[in-house]
């Protein structure tokens, strides 16, 4: 039989030995091409994020409107093993995506803004000062935003198949959001009504339903950052958008068109991207 002091001092090794393991079980846990999965909060708001590679940090924004989540970077290129043999990959789920881990408050007075914020925040969170960003479809509007917001941070900016307002389809965002995001969020969450998703919506896309959404053509006259759009022609990625912003972008570059189909042409864009990125690396 075990005497006492001697089960004491076991059982502390072994509670020494559990805690020990676990800050490396969290860090163990794998996402997309192999990145470690994490949270961070910030008051209400819990942001699931992944970071892979090492190097000057790239911020990835996956495109899948309200629904953007890390997974949904798997297309039409999945970014994180592309360049996480260059770059520190930051990436993580919208706020409220219903397929991701992230979750906040619908600020309906601000949306666009409230998602910066969470951009911005897991930044801070990281101790990140300066980066580049890329995103898609969804991620052209809030690199706008983090644009205006943050115009020190961001030393390079590319925007893929971006999202744009398409005059003869004025109600598109706010028509897809009502039917494809809203209810199942109102499922997951009661205290959020389908009358605050429709409010919050009507601010987002309808308030001010104009060329990118979050910043006027005057800014984008005066934007200094180096950008380079990928342009794509569908009715929520209109083309005649891209390229009115990548031609009143002073450091504004475009991509070929079309440079998704046929899929052999992908690896050209990518070569693009890397090419422009490296361009615009700090000293």
């Amino acid at each position: 039989m075990m005497d006492p002091i001697r089960r004491k001092i076991v059982k502390a090794g072994a509670a020494a030995t559990v805690m020990a393991a676990a800050p490396r079980v969290l860090t163990q846990q794998t996402g997309q091409g192999g990145a470690a999965m994490s949270f961070y909060e910030r008051g209400p708001v819990r942001i699931h994020y992944e970071e892979a590679g090492s190097g000057f940090p790239l911020l990835l924004i996956a495109g899948g409107g309200l629904n953007s989540t890390i997974a949904g970077l798997a297309n039409p290129f999945n970014p994180i093993p592309e360049f996480k043999g260059e770059y520190r990959c930051i990436a993580s789920d919208l706020r409220n995506a219903n397929s991701g881990q992230s979750s906040g408050p619908l600020e309906i007075d601000r949306p666009w803004d409230a998602y910066t914020d969470d951009h911005l925040g897991l930044m801070d969170h990281l101790g990140i000062e300066k980066f580049m960003v890329m995103g898609f479809c969804i991620g052209g509007p809030f690199i706008w935003n983090l644009l205006r917001r943050a115009p020190n941070r961001i030393v390079a900016a590319v925007m893929a198949q971006p999202s744009g307002f398409r005059p003869e389809m004025p109600t598109l965002f706010y028509d897809n959001n009502m039917t494809g995001w809203g209810p199942e969020l109102v499922k997951r969450r009661p205290e959020i009504t389908i009358a605050m998703v429709e409010k919050f919506l009507t601010r987002m896309y309808r308030t001010n339903a104009d060329f990118v959404f979050t910043v006027t053509r005057d800014f984008v006259r005066t934007c200094q950052t180096p950008v380079l759009i990928l342009p794509d022609d569908i009715p929520a990625h209109p083309y005649a958008v891209a390229m009115e912003a990548a031609m009143l972008a002073p450091k504004g570059e475009v991509s070929m068109f079309p440079w998704k189909e046929p899929r052999e042409r992908i690896p050209l864009a990518v070569r693009q991207i890397r090419s422009f990125l490296r361009a615009h690396l700090p000293e």
